[in-house]
């Protein structure tokens, strides 16, 4: 089954829009990989300032060819440093786990 990568990032308030508009603004740059399923960046509604980027993928493998690639230039791997904006998230940290049950809407 599937894997997913959960990056939870710690973004304060007069943040969050930077945040959000960056993601939107690299839309498509995942999508077509190799092994990619789904994504997903979740705002949070109240009580934190923890979004969470949720990502699936076939295999980890997959997810780690996707990180030596595109994955690199997109996570800070890419360019002169003083070419890249500030960060929006003042920490983040990688979770994993394995898929081992998926159910979906019952079908009419």
């Amino acid at each position: 089954m599937s894997i997913v990568k959960i990056n939870v990032l710690t973004v304060p308030e007069e943040q969050r829009e930077t945040l959000e508009k960056r993601f939107a603004a690299r839309a498509g740059a995942v999508e077509g990989s190799d092994g990619f399923e789904w994504f997903e960046l979740l705002r949070p509604v109240e009580g934190t300032d923890t979004y969470l980027v949720y990502t699936r993928w076939r295999t980890e493998e997959d997810f780690q060819r996707w990180m030596a690639g595109r994955g690199q230039a997109a996570h800070g791997g890419g360019g002169a440093q003083g070419d890249r904006p500030k960060p929006a998230a003042t920490d983040a940290t990688l979770w994993s786990f394995e898929v081992v049950q998926q159910t979906g809407p019952k079908q009419a």
